[in-house]
């Protein structure tokens, strides 16, 4: 016994479900659990409609293919309309007989039967493995990687005295395609005690899962935006920008599920309201998972980016996540100070050595009067001020012109010393008029 046949008569709907997503079915439906008349998953081809029955079962007879038929010939769609019969067993004589009586007829409702084997083969085609029981989401699809050299150079564009974007380097550039789940989904609850209703939810959510353990999961809202942008064959990015895949840790039915669990959390909210007897109550109003009708579970990966880039001594990156002009950042290492932690910008890049750096860490070089970082200076003290060099060549050099500077000009070297002096000479005079 395989451990698809160990799948409850639920999950194996689910998985019908997904292998018919991965084969290109649109609009792919599981039925409510209860008064399903036969039609378990509901999907659509084009123009036409399927009404699917699952059976988890070693054996179906004829009753059950008359019973889809059945379902067809009722089910309300404007197009074609056809059955199918899904058993992870066999089925009898008499119920191939009646499918391919149906067939030969040329009735406008015809069952197709697919067995045991005919599922494995299915799985197979699209990559799922359905001997071991674990249906795992098949994906082809990425949002684009888009420019990593264009997104770093854009981060230096906020950075002051950068290099322009023709002389940045080429990054260097690794990528991962993680994968998310996006979800949309319809929430319909109504919450009433003895006074009536007192609270109702009618909404229609899209989130982003992050196809990690999907019961430890949350919604990443910083994705959403990126959802938006087309995505391109994943495959087709690979090529280009190389990088690894990640798989999905959970079944597409793990997802709905935690996709439902999420949003009930999210909507869960407390109640005041007065009873009949003009006391006040509260209660808290959380809907069930029952209550969310998730209408799509689009596997999708996004791109994880690290770009680098050296100009001089210091490498400056930036890891984000991407959707071709979008992006999410989720480490700017341009735009930060190598020197601290903490410094805040403006920032300002240092040519001679390759740094960007905070105000605290940034000085102006004196005899080029161009920024130069903290790290890198060469100091010298020219009347009581410390003064900041690209090097020992360019404080020599200063030092000839100081050396030749008059003598009332020097003080200026150090203008808040001579306005402390200038200052204490004022309040020692005004002192001495105010004593006269």
């Amino acid at each position: 016994m395989t451990l698809l046949d160990e799948l409850s008569g639920f999950e194996f709907e689910e998985a019908v479900a997904s292998l018919f997503r991965a084969h290109g079915y649109e609009d792919v439906a599981v039925a409510d659990r209860i008064a399903d008349e036969g039609r378990d998953v509901t999907m659509r081809d084009g123009d036409v409609a399927y009404v699917v029955e699952c059976k988890h079962t070693d054996v179906v007879s004829r009753p059950v293919v008359q019973k889809t038929h059945s379902a067809v010939a009722t089910y309300d769609h404007d197009g074609p309309t056809r059955g199918m019969v899904v058993t992870s067993g066999r089925f009898t004589g008499p119920a191939e007989s009646y499918a391919e009586g149906l067939r030969d007829a040329g009735d406008p409702h015809p069952v197709e039967l697919v067995d045991g084997d005919d599922l494995r083969e299915l799985g197979e085609a699209v990559g799922m493995d359905l001997y071991n029981g674990r249906i795992e989401i098949v994906c082809e699809e990425t949002l684009p990687v888009g420019e990593p050299g264009l997104a770093v150079a854009e981060a230096f564009e906020d950075v002051e005295n950068a290099p322009p974007r023709a002389a940045l380097p080429a990054p260097e550039t690794s990528v991962v395609y993680r994968p998310v789940v996006d979800v949309e989904a319809v929430t319909r609850a109504t919450f009433e005690t003895s006074v009536g209703v007192i609270h109702r939810i009618d909404r229609r959510d899209h989130i982003v899962v992050p196809a990690e353990e999907p019961a430890a999961t949350s919604p990443a809202p910083d994705l959403l935006e990126l959802t938006g942008v087309e995505p391109v064959a994943l495959d087709a990015a690979r090529d280009r920008h190389g990088g690894r895949v990640e798989r999905f840790d959970g079944t597409e039915a793990d997802y709905r599920e935690a996709a439902a669990e999420l949003l009930c959390a999210a909507l869960e909210t407390t109640v005041t309201y007065t009873g009949d007897n003009n006391v006040t109550y509260q209660r808290e109003c959380r809907p069930s998972p029952d209550d969310v009708d998730v209408r799509r579970a689009r596997p999708l990966y996004v791109p994880r980016v690290e770009a680098a880039v050296a100009p001089g001594e210091y490498e400056h990156g930036l890891v984000y996540d991407a959707a071709g002009p979008r992006r999410v950042v989720r480490r700017d290492a341009v735009r930060r100070c190598v020197h601290c932690a903490d410094g805040e910008g403006p920032y300002t890049y240092c040519d001679n050595c390759g740094s960007v750096s905070c105000e605290t860490h940034t000085r102006i070089e004196r005899l080029t009067g161009e920024p130069v970082c903290t790290g890198c200076a060469v100091t010298a003290e020219f009347f009581l001020d410390t003064k900041y060099f690209f090097d020992e060549d360019n404080a020599a050099a200063f030092r000839r012109e100081y050396e030749a500077m008059p003598f009332y000009r020097k003080p200026l070297e150090n203008p808040r010393l001579v306005a402390a002096v200038a200052a204490a000479v004022v309040a020692v005079v005004l002192a001495a008029v105010a004593l006269l």
